[in-house]
């Protein structure tokens, strides 16, 4: 399967703000964003205005590179938003947060979407009993996220264990620290969804 393999600071530093693609690292005086915020490459003053199709673009690829999805994936995601009903923009992000590995970070239990995504495909949570390897597995309303009894006796994740917190879990998830697991309580929503974006440029870019 492919995967990106470049420094991901690289891509904060080219959409011009922080996407938190590595956890904590991003918080702390460490992330790029806060000691290089010029855009990767020949260093330039100031950075080129954007055209209609520049801004359409960046914010695709925005999009795209927060929830860790190739072109061909995002595209797909897009034509199965249109056919869903209500707005395509807000149907596109629903289904980016109902990804599984999205579902895994955002209950804590990896630092980043792209720790989630490998915690994932090694086989670490269980959905609705059955052991589930795919990153971008689609959750629904009332599924349960377990981890694997055996994975509890994992260093990493007994030390995650101390730290996690229910407080940063959005509505839509219920947390239970001590069986560490999760339950999707409902359908994420656009509120929900805790980054500044306009997805309609994403509907104007495929519209074209």
């Amino acid at each position: 399967m492919a995967r990106h393999i470049d420094p991901v600071c690289k891509l904060c530093r080219r959409e011009g703000e922080k996407l938190f693609l590595k956890g904590d690292r991003c918080y702390s005086p460490k992330c790029a964003m806060e000691r290089r915020p010029n855009p990767p490459g020949p260093a330039r003053r100031f950075r080129a205005k954007e055209s209609d199709y520049g801004n359409q673009l960046r914010e695709k690829q925005k999009v795209r590179r927060i929830y860790g999805v190739f072109e061909k994936q995002f595209r797909n995601y897009f034509k199965r938003a249109q056919r869903m009903k209500g707005v395509t923009g807000s149907n596109l992000l629903v289904l980016l947060e109902s990804r599984l590995d999205n579902v895994v970070y955002r209950l804590g239990f990896a630092e980043s979407r792209a720790q989630a995504r490998q915690l994932v495909r090694h086989g670490h949570f269980v959905v609705n009993g059955r052991k589930t390897d795919i990153p971008s597995y689609l959750v629904k309303p009332g599924d349960e996220i377990v981890l694997r009894e055996k994975s509890k006796s994992n260093g990493y994740f007994k030390e995650r264990a101390q730290t996690i917190s229910d407080a940063k879990v959005p509505g839509w998830l219920q947390l239970d620290i001590n069986k560490m697991t999760g339950t999707v309580l409902a359908e994420p929503t656009r509120e929900d969804i805790d980054f500044t974006l306009n997805e309609q440029l994403i509907v104007e870019y495929y519209s074209r």
